[in-house]
Protein backbone atom coordinates (compact mmCIF):
# COMPACT_ATOMS: atom_id res chain seq x y z
CA UNK A 1 0.00 0.00 0.00
CA UNK A 2 1.25 3.46 -0.87
CA UNK A 3 1.52 5.63 2.20
CA UNK A 4 -0.69 8.70 2.34
CA UNK A 5 1.20 11.97 2.98
CA UNK A 6 0.48 13.66 6.27
CA UNK A 7 1.08 17.16 5.00
CA UNK A 8 -1.14 19.34 2.81
CA UNK A 9 0.68 18.19 -0.31
CA UNK A 10 -2.22 19.06 -2.57
CA UNK A 11 -3.16 22.35 -0.88
CA UNK A 12 -3.20 25.25 -3.34
CA UNK A 13 -1.61 28.21 -1.59
CA UNK A 14 -2.04 31.15 -3.95
CA UNK A 15 -4.80 33.75 -3.67
CA UNK A 16 -7.74 33.40 -6.02
CA UNK A 17 -7.35 36.80 -7.65
CA UNK A 18 -9.57 36.23 -10.67
CA UNK A 19 -11.64 33.56 -12.39
CA UNK A 20 -8.64 32.27 -14.35
CA UNK A 21 -6.66 31.50 -11.20
CA UNK A 22 -9.78 30.01 -9.58
CA UNK A 23 -10.22 27.64 -12.53
CA UNK A 24 -6.53 26.80 -12.29
CA UNK A 25 -7.10 25.69 -8.68
CA UNK A 26 -9.91 23.36 -9.74
CA UNK A 27 -7.79 21.89 -12.55
CA UNK A 28 -4.98 21.12 -10.10
CA UNK A 29 -7.36 19.57 -7.59
CA UNK A 30 -8.99 17.45 -10.32
CA UNK A 31 -5.57 16.19 -11.44
CA UNK A 32 -4.55 15.44 -7.85
CA UNK A 33 -7.71 13.36 -7.33
CA UNK A 34 -6.84 11.28 -10.40
CA UNK A 35 -3.14 10.90 -9.56
CA UNK A 36 -3.46 10.14 -5.86
CA UNK A 37 -6.50 8.48 -4.34
CA UNK A 38 -7.31 5.50 -2.13
CA UNK A 39 -10.01 2.84 -1.99
CA UNK A 40 -11.39 1.55 1.29
CA UNK A 41 -11.15 -2.16 0.48
CA UNK A 42 -8.15 -2.12 -1.83
CA UNK A 43 -5.65 0.03 0.08
CA UNK A 44 -6.27 -0.99 3.70
CA UNK A 45 -5.05 -4.47 4.73
CA UNK A 46 -8.07 -5.26 6.89
CA UNK A 47 -7.09 -8.92 7.33
CA UNK A 48 -3.51 -8.24 8.41
CA UNK A 49 -3.12 -9.61 11.98
CA UNK A 50 -1.52 -6.30 13.03
CA UNK A 51 -4.67 -4.45 11.92
CA UNK A 52 -7.14 -6.44 13.98
CA UNK A 53 -9.33 -4.46 16.38
CA UNK A 54 -9.24 -5.86 19.94
CA UNK A 55 -11.14 -3.79 22.47
CA UNK A 56 -8.70 -4.37 25.36
CA UNK A 57 -5.63 -3.48 23.29
CA UNK A 58 -3.57 -0.95 25.33
CA UNK A 59 -2.87 0.99 22.13
CA UNK A 60 -6.41 2.42 22.43
CA UNK A 61 -5.70 4.16 25.75
CA UNK A 62 -6.61 7.85 25.46
CA UNK A 63 -3.76 10.18 24.45
CA UNK A 64 -2.72 12.95 26.86
CA UNK A 65 -4.43 15.77 24.94
CA UNK A 66 -7.84 14.09 25.38
CA UNK A 67 -8.87 15.77 28.62
CA UNK A 68 -10.66 12.70 29.95
CA UNK A 69 -7.36 10.80 29.82
CA UNK A 70 -5.83 13.32 32.25
CA UNK A 71 -8.44 12.84 34.98
CA UNK A 72 -7.77 10.86 38.14
CA UNK A 73 -10.98 8.90 37.49
CA UNK A 74 -9.73 7.63 34.12
CA UNK A 75 -6.24 6.80 35.39
CA UNK A 76 -7.82 4.81 38.24
CA UNK A 77 -9.71 2.52 35.83
CA UNK A 78 -8.39 -0.97 35.00
CA UNK A 79 -6.21 -1.01 31.83
CA UNK A 80 -8.89 -2.84 29.83
CA UNK A 81 -11.51 -0.19 30.67
CA UNK A 82 -9.10 2.58 29.73
CA UNK A 83 -8.55 0.84 26.39
CA UNK A 84 -12.28 0.34 25.77
CA UNK A 85 -13.05 4.00 26.49
CA UNK A 86 -10.30 5.05 24.08
CA UNK A 87 -11.60 2.73 21.36
CA UNK A 88 -15.16 3.97 21.90
CA UNK A 89 -13.90 7.56 21.49
CA UNK A 90 -12.11 6.74 18.21
CA UNK A 91 -15.06 4.77 16.83
CA UNK A 92 -17.54 7.53 17.73
CA UNK A 93 -15.40 10.11 15.93
CA UNK A 94 -15.46 7.89 12.84
CA UNK A 95 -19.22 7.30 13.08
CA UNK A 96 -19.91 11.04 13.38
CA UNK A 97 -17.46 11.60 10.54
CA UNK A 98 -19.27 9.24 8.17
CA UNK A 99 -22.65 10.74 9.15
CA UNK A 100 -21.37 14.24 8.43
CA UNK A 101 -19.89 13.07 5.13
CA UNK A 102 -23.24 11.49 4.24
CA UNK A 103 -24.84 14.93 4.58
CA UNK A 104 -21.93 16.47 2.71
CA UNK A 105 -22.23 14.09 -0.24
CA UNK A 106 -25.94 14.74 -0.60
CA UNK A 107 -25.34 18.49 -0.48
CA UNK A 108 -22.55 18.29 -3.05
CA UNK A 109 -24.78 16.32 -5.41
CA UNK A 110 -27.59 18.86 -4.95
CA UNK A 111 -25.08 21.58 -5.84
CA UNK A 112 -23.78 19.64 -8.86
CA UNK A 113 -27.29 18.90 -10.12
CA UNK A 114 -27.86 22.55 -11.05
CA UNK A 115 -24.45 23.29 -12.55
CA UNK A 116 -24.55 24.21 -16.26
CA UNK A 117 -22.68 22.12 -18.83
CA UNK A 118 -18.99 22.85 -18.99
CA UNK A 119 -18.53 23.96 -15.37
CA UNK A 120 -15.27 22.47 -14.00
CA UNK A 121 -16.75 22.36 -10.48
CA UNK A 122 -18.94 19.46 -11.63
CA UNK A 123 -16.00 17.14 -12.16
CA UNK A 124 -14.33 18.12 -8.90
CA UNK A 125 -17.53 17.64 -6.90
CA UNK A 126 -17.85 14.11 -8.26
CA UNK A 127 -14.20 13.38 -7.41
CA UNK A 128 -14.84 14.58 -3.87
CA UNK A 129 -18.09 12.62 -3.57
CA UNK A 130 -16.29 9.44 -4.67
CA UNK A 131 -13.54 9.99 -2.12
CA UNK A 132 -16.09 10.66 0.63
CA UNK A 133 -17.84 7.39 -0.25
CA UNK A 134 -14.61 5.51 0.43
CA UNK A 135 -14.13 7.44 3.68
CA UNK A 136 -17.60 6.40 4.79
CA UNK A 137 -16.90 2.75 3.97
CA UNK A 138 -13.60 2.66 5.85
CA UNK A 139 -15.09 4.47 8.86
CA UNK A 140 -18.07 2.10 9.04
CA UNK A 141 -15.85 -0.95 8.60
CA UNK A 142 -13.75 0.23 11.54
CA UNK A 143 -16.87 0.79 13.67
CA UNK A 144 -18.21 -2.67 12.76
CA UNK A 145 -14.95 -4.30 13.84
CA UNK A 146 -15.10 -2.75 17.31
CA UNK A 147 -18.35 -4.69 17.98
CA UNK A 148 -19.39 -1.78 20.20
CA UNK A 149 -22.85 -0.12 20.14
CA UNK A 150 -21.58 3.11 18.58
CA UNK A 151 -24.34 5.64 17.87
CA UNK A 152 -22.66 8.73 16.41
CA UNK A 153 -24.67 11.95 16.43
CA UNK A 154 -27.50 12.33 18.98
CA UNK A 155 -30.86 11.42 17.42
CA UNK A 156 -32.34 14.92 17.76
CA UNK A 157 -29.30 16.43 16.06
CA UNK A 158 -29.48 13.82 13.30
CA UNK A 159 -33.04 14.90 12.52
CA UNK A 160 -32.09 18.61 12.42
CA UNK A 161 -29.02 17.82 10.30
CA UNK A 162 -31.19 16.52 7.46
CA UNK A 163 -31.62 20.17 6.45
CA UNK A 164 -27.91 20.43 5.55
CA UNK A 165 -28.05 18.77 2.08
CA UNK A 166 -30.60 21.40 0.99
CA UNK A 167 -28.47 24.40 1.97
CA UNK A 168 -26.83 24.64 -1.51
CA UNK A 169 -30.26 25.39 -2.98
CA UNK A 170 -30.41 28.51 -0.76
CA UNK A 171 -26.76 29.54 -0.49
CA UNK A 172 -23.75 27.66 -1.84
CA UNK A 173 -21.48 29.94 0.20
CA UNK A 174 -23.23 28.94 3.42
CA UNK A 175 -23.03 25.28 2.42
CA UNK A 176 -19.26 25.43 2.02
CA UNK A 177 -18.99 27.12 5.42
CA UNK A 178 -20.87 24.06 6.73
CA UNK A 179 -18.38 21.84 4.87
CA UNK A 180 -15.42 23.55 6.54
CA UNK A 181 -17.23 23.48 9.90
CA UNK A 182 -17.32 19.70 9.75
CA UNK A 183 -13.93 19.08 8.16
CA UNK A 184 -11.59 21.58 9.83
CA UNK A 185 -12.10 20.57 13.51
CA UNK A 186 -11.53 16.86 12.86
CA UNK A 187 -8.59 17.68 10.56
CA UNK A 188 -7.12 19.77 13.38
CA UNK A 189 -7.39 16.89 15.86
CA UNK A 190 -6.09 14.24 13.45
CA UNK A 191 -3.04 16.27 12.45
CA UNK A 192 -2.26 17.03 16.07
CA UNK A 193 -2.57 13.34 16.98
CA UNK A 194 -0.22 12.21 14.22
CA UNK A 195 2.29 15.00 14.76
CA UNK A 196 2.59 14.25 18.47
CA UNK A 197 2.81 10.48 18.00
CA UNK A 198 -0.42 9.72 19.86
CA UNK A 199 -1.73 7.19 17.31
CA UNK A 200 -0.45 3.74 18.24
CA UNK A 201 -2.65 1.32 16.31
CA UNK A 202 -1.66 0.82 12.61
CA UNK A 203 -5.27 0.57 11.39
CA UNK A 204 -6.24 3.89 12.96
CA UNK A 205 -3.04 5.47 11.66
CA UNK A 206 -3.63 4.24 8.10
CA UNK A 207 -7.24 5.43 8.04
CA UNK A 208 -6.23 8.78 9.49
CA UNK A 209 -3.44 9.36 6.94
CA UNK A 210 -5.75 8.57 4.02
CA UNK A 211 -8.42 10.85 5.43
CA UNK A 212 -6.02 13.76 6.00
CA UNK A 213 -4.53 13.48 2.52
CA UNK A 214 -7.86 13.56 0.69
CA UNK A 215 -9.54 16.02 3.03
CA UNK A 216 -6.72 18.45 2.22
CA UNK A 217 -8.17 18.71 -1.29
CA UNK A 218 -11.74 19.02 -0.02
CA UNK A 219 -10.79 21.78 2.41
CA UNK A 220 -8.79 23.52 -0.31
CA UNK A 221 -11.75 23.54 -2.71
CA UNK A 222 -14.16 24.89 -0.09
CA UNK A 223 -11.74 27.66 0.92
CA UNK A 224 -11.05 28.72 -2.65
CA UNK A 225 -14.72 28.56 -3.55
CA UNK A 226 -15.47 30.97 -0.71
CA UNK A 227 -12.57 33.23 -1.72
CA UNK A 228 -13.98 33.33 -5.22
CA UNK A 229 -17.65 33.82 -4.36
CA UNK A 230 -17.96 35.75 -1.09
CA UNK A 231 -16.54 39.05 -2.46
CA UNK A 232 -19.31 39.00 -5.09
CA UNK A 233 -22.15 38.58 -2.57
CA UNK A 234 -24.55 41.43 -1.90
CA UNK A 235 -24.06 43.33 1.39
CA UNK A 236 -27.27 41.84 2.79
CA UNK A 237 -26.26 38.23 2.03
CA UNK A 238 -22.77 38.87 3.42
CA UNK A 239 -24.31 40.08 6.68
CA UNK A 240 -26.43 36.93 6.92
CA UNK A 241 -23.37 34.79 6.21
CA UNK A 242 -21.42 36.66 8.87
CA UNK A 243 -24.01 35.94 11.56
CA UNK A 244 -24.74 32.32 10.64
CA UNK A 245 -21.10 31.26 10.20
CA UNK A 246 -20.11 31.30 13.91
CA UNK A 247 -23.36 29.51 14.80
CA UNK A 248 -22.50 26.66 12.42
CA UNK A 249 -18.85 26.51 13.47
CA UNK A 250 -19.62 26.63 17.19
CA UNK A 251 -22.11 23.77 16.89
CA UNK A 252 -20.00 21.64 14.53
CA UNK A 253 -16.79 21.93 16.56
CA UNK A 254 -18.57 20.79 19.72
CA UNK A 255 -20.17 17.85 17.95
CA UNK A 256 -16.77 16.72 16.70
CA UNK A 257 -14.76 17.29 19.89
CA UNK A 258 -17.13 16.78 22.84
CA UNK A 259 -17.48 13.42 24.65
CA UNK A 260 -20.29 11.18 23.32
CA UNK A 261 -23.23 10.77 25.70
CA UNK A 262 -23.59 6.99 25.11
CA UNK A 263 -19.94 6.49 26.11
CA UNK A 264 -20.45 8.48 29.31
CA UNK A 265 -23.50 6.38 30.20
CA UNK A 266 -22.02 3.03 29.13
CA UNK A 267 -18.93 3.40 31.32
CA UNK A 268 -20.70 5.26 34.13
CA UNK A 269 -18.44 8.28 33.91
CA UNK A 270 -19.47 10.67 36.72
CA UNK A 271 -20.84 14.06 35.67
CA UNK A 272 -18.21 15.86 37.72
CA UNK A 273 -15.48 14.01 35.81
CA UNK A 274 -16.99 15.08 32.48
CA UNK A 275 -17.13 18.68 33.72
CA UNK A 276 -13.53 18.46 34.94
CA UNK A 277 -12.36 17.12 31.59
CA UNK A 278 -14.39 19.14 29.09
CA UNK A 279 -15.90 22.18 30.84
CA UNK A 280 -12.73 24.16 31.41
CA UNK A 281 -10.61 26.83 29.76
CA UNK A 282 -8.18 24.36 28.18
CA UNK A 283 -10.94 22.30 26.54
CA UNK A 284 -12.64 25.50 25.34
CA UNK A 285 -9.32 26.64 23.92
CA UNK A 286 -9.08 23.45 21.86
CA UNK A 287 -12.54 24.03 20.39
CA UNK A 288 -11.62 27.63 19.59
CA UNK A 289 -8.31 26.60 17.99
CA UNK A 290 -9.98 23.91 15.86
CA UNK A 291 -11.86 26.56 13.87
CA UNK A 292 -8.95 28.99 13.69
CA UNK A 293 -8.30 28.59 9.96
CA UNK A 294 -11.94 29.26 9.07
CA UNK A 295 -12.05 32.26 11.40
CA UNK A 296 -8.94 33.68 9.71
CA UNK A 297 -10.53 33.08 6.29
CA UNK A 298 -13.73 34.87 7.27
CA UNK A 299 -11.67 37.82 8.55
CA UNK A 300 -9.62 37.85 5.34
CA UNK A 301 -12.84 37.99 3.32
CA UNK A 302 -14.11 40.91 5.41
CA UNK A 303 -17.14 38.99 6.69
CA UNK A 304 -16.45 39.56 10.41
CA UNK A 305 -17.72 42.87 11.81
CA UNK A 306 -18.31 44.29 15.32
CA UNK A 307 -21.86 42.89 15.42
CA UNK A 308 -21.26 39.28 14.43
CA UNK A 309 -18.02 39.21 16.41
CA UNK A 310 -20.28 39.04 19.47
CA UNK A 311 -21.81 35.84 18.08
CA UNK A 312 -18.33 34.32 17.74
CA UNK A 313 -17.69 35.25 21.38
CA UNK A 314 -21.05 33.88 22.52
CA UNK A 315 -20.17 30.48 21.04
CA UNK A 316 -16.72 30.59 22.63
CA UNK A 317 -14.81 30.42 19.35
CA UNK A 318 -13.46 33.96 19.06
CA UNK A 319 -9.78 34.79 18.91
CA UNK A 320 -7.98 37.57 17.08
CA UNK A 321 -7.41 36.46 13.47
CA UNK A 322 -3.91 36.11 12.08
CA UNK A 323 -2.23 39.25 10.66
CA UNK A 324 -3.60 39.22 7.09
CA UNK A 325 -7.16 38.44 8.12
CA UNK A 326 -7.00 40.86 11.03
CA UNK A 327 -6.13 43.71 8.69
CA UNK A 328 -9.14 42.97 6.52
CA UNK A 329 -11.39 42.64 9.58
CA UNK A 330 -10.13 45.93 10.94
CA UNK A 331 -10.88 47.61 7.64
CA UNK A 332 -14.37 46.17 7.61
CA UNK A 333 -15.00 47.28 11.19
CA UNK A 334 -13.79 50.79 10.38
CA UNK A 335 -16.04 50.98 7.30
CA UNK A 336 -18.98 49.77 9.40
Amino acid sequence: MTKAPTELAEEVREQVKDRKSYLGVIDRLNKASVDKHWEAYADIPWDDPEFQVVKNDPRWVLPPFDRLGETAWYRAQPPEIQAQIGLWRVATAMKIGLQFENLLKRGLLNYAYWLPNGRPEFRYVYHETTEECHHGMMFQEFVNRTKMPIKGMPRALTVIAQVAPWIPLVSTELFFVFVLGGEDPIDYVQRKSLKNGHIKHPLEETIMKIHIAEEARHISFARHYLKHRVPKMSPFRRRILGVVTPVILGAMARIMLSPPGPMVRHFGIPKEVVREAYKNAEAQGEICASVGKIRDLMAELGVINPVNRQVWKAFGIWDEPKARGAARAAGTAKAA
